[in-house]
């Protein structure tokens, strides 16, 4: 009978300079743990939760305030756009741009408090 040929993994040295790919990022179980990193972790989530929850609520706001004006401004009704009335159209398709001017805003934020965690951390 022919033996099953053992398995054998092949991995890479990380370059010289920079820590491997697996560890890069991660706070390993046992690993020293500086204090002012955690502080600083700590001041970066909670920073992103106050962006996340402004976004959310500013977006809920913006389409609160758009469905009303649909929906109490009756004229809107009276001007027909290729057949289709403005308030269907409004309703088809004024959220996405709104969408997209709350998604840009917020991943510039994020970069922006992404960028001054690490200028904190690497003391620069």
């Amino acid at each position: 009978m022919t033996e099953t040929p053992k398995r054998v993994r092949v991995t890479a040295d990380a370059p010289p300079g920079r820590p491997s790919a697996q560890t890069r990022g991660i706070a390993l179980p046992g690993a020293p743990v500086d204090e002012a990193d955690a502080v600083y972790a700590r001041a970066l989530r909670r920073s992103q939760l106050r962006l996340a929850l402004g976004t959310i609520s500013g977006f809920v706001l913006v389409v609160i305030a758009m469905a009303l004006v649909i929906a109490l401004i009756p004229e809107i009704d009276g001007i027909v756009i290729a057949g289709v009335p403005l308030s269907w159209v409004l309703q088809a398709f004024a959220f996405y741009p709104v969408i997209i001017v709350f998604a840009v805003l917020h991943v510039r934020t994020a970069a922006r408090n992404e960028r001054r965690y690490r200028a904190l951390r690497d003391g620069g």
